[in-house]
């Protein structure tokens, strides 16, 4: 069965907190913006940490494949615990869970003990699946793209605000209180790992599993499927080809973003010979893109869809894709670090933009099992991420692995193409699109028949007291 009384608007409602779907938006994004703060907490610290522990670049290269390894597995499990105990458990548990690793990484003391701590931290990579899932049940057609778009761009603003962030707080630790370099990049992480663990207790508290209550009490009135039937729509969604070619495409713009997020400091220390806070800085650049590019992606893809259904989703999928790869095509060949900056930043928009628009076609291939099919596209973007990671790992050149990613990007775009959808399912989708805009359309009518109503009444209150 659908989940009814989703939200036909963002914009209109999204300061009215009271509202479920609302409160929900605001706390799975911010949920998510301190997982990928976390996540990736450690990368603008890698400068210090790789001369403590006496890292050399090919540990470095291994480091940077272990943040995103395991969050391959572990998003393809939180999609099917979405499904089957709700977003609302589920987050809560990953974020109090994912807080210890975060906040005990500084227990490390060689490259082997550091890795370890580095791949239990990935596993709140997992975040992005619930909080796509989330915003997926709470609104309409109309505007699921939108609001899937924007939350996660700005849940991923978490990676650019940690690039500028860790290093400040580094050097709060160093400057301010006068701890070593050593004491201090662990502390910083102490700091991070309370916080997401917070943020856990919050979210159990201030949200629910759909606009109509939490899945148990749903199931219990027969409006979702069984615990039991949800094993079974799983591996139908596994089998849909369409899920693999998201998969594929996710990791083509996502990946990569998650790639750039861990090597963007290193690559401009080093080539561009910047300092530290400079190097986070030019690197935080590429991150806050996602204040606003990724909710364009979503924006976007909804408009296409409005013009020309699903397949104009997969369209504007396709063009974003190729904007994103020849980009960073251009700034591989960049040697001049005013240069190098604005083509990261144009790079960035595609990068984002294309992320949007995959996450604008995922609510629409499955809904009987959204969690799985998220899952599974989200896995994606960490298996791109492994997959660049050793090419960062080889004894190429970074600017020529970047070049090389660009390539690969462009030719994924076409993959768009191959993602279709029956007459019948784009004529269902058309119906429940234009319902959700005359929805919206009954809403503005009766606030404006409410303004009507209470004008004419202060019209008659003035007349009644000129009267007098």
């Amino acid at each position: 069965m659908e989940i009814q009384n989703k939200a036909t608007s963002l914009w209109g409602n999204f300061f009215k907190v009271n509202m479920v779907q609302i409160r929900t938006f605001h706390m799975t994004w911010f949920a998510f913006f301190a997982c990928f703060f976390a996540w990736f907490g450690i990368a603008p610290l890698m400068i210090i940490v790789r001369e403590e522990l006496n890292l050399t670049k090919e540990q470095v290269g291994w480091t940077i494949i272990g943040s995103v390894a395991v969050t391959i597995f572990a998003r393809f499990l939180v999609g099917w615990l979405v499904d089957r105990y709700g977003p609302r458990m589920t987050y809560t548990w990953l974020l109090v869970l994912g807080a210890f690793p975060v906040a005990f990484i500084g227990l490390a003391n060689s490259f082997e003990s550091f890795l370890l701590f580095r791949l239990a931290i990935d596993m709140i990579g997992a975040s992005f699946v619930i909080t796509q899932y989330h915003t997926s049940v709470m609104f309409a057609p109309n505007v699921v793209g939108t609001a899937n778009a924007t939350s996660a761009g700005w849940g991923n603003l978490g990676g650019g605000v940690t690039q500028l962030m860790m290093p400040l707080i580094f050097s709060a630790f160093v400057i301010g209180f006068g701890f070593t370099d050593a004491a201090a990049w662990r502390l910083s992480m102490v700091v991070v790992g309370g916080v997401i663990f917070v943020i856990g207790i919050a979210y159990y508290f201030l949200t629910q599993d759909a606009p109509d209550g939490n899945f148990k009490d749903l199931r219990a009135q027969g409006k979702m499927l069984k615990k039991e039937k949800v094993a079974g729509a799983y591996w139908q969604a596994l089998s849909d080809y369409r899920v693999w070619i998201l998969f594929l495409i996710y990791g083509a713009c996502f990946g990569i973003e998650l790639t750039v997020n861990n090597v963007a400091a290193l690559y401009f220390y080093d080539y561009f010979e910047v300092d530290l806070i400079t190097a986070g800085a030019i690197a935080a650049s590429f991150g806050l893109m996602n204040i606003f590019a990724r909710t364009l992606g979503g924006i976007f893809g909804d408009n296409f869809g409005s013009l020309w259904g699903l397949k104009g989703r997969s369209f504007w999928l396709f063009i974003v894709l190729l904007g994103e790869g020849l980009a960073l095509m251009l700034f591989s060949q960049m040697n001049v670090l005013f240069l190098a900056i604005p083509t990261l930043i144009l790079f960035s928009l595609f990068t984002q933009m294309a992320e949007g628009a995959t996450y604008s076609v995922v609510p629409f291939i499955n809904k009987k099992a959204l969690g799985a099919v998220a899952g599974v596209v989200g896995a994606g973007g960490n298996a791109g991420a492994v997959a660049a990671g050793f090419l960062f790992k080889g004894a190429i050149e970074w600017n020529d692995v970047f070049f090389i990613i660009g390539a690969v990007v462009v030719a994924a775009s076409f993959l768009s193409f191959l993602i279709r959808f029956s007459p019948q399912r784009e004529a269902e989708e058309r119906i429940a699109f234009e319902q959700a805009q005359m929805d919206v359309l009954v809403n503005k009518a009766e606030e404006a028949k409410r303004a009507v109503m209470t004008s004419q009444r202060l019209i008659a209150e003035a007349k009644a007291e000129l009267a007098k």
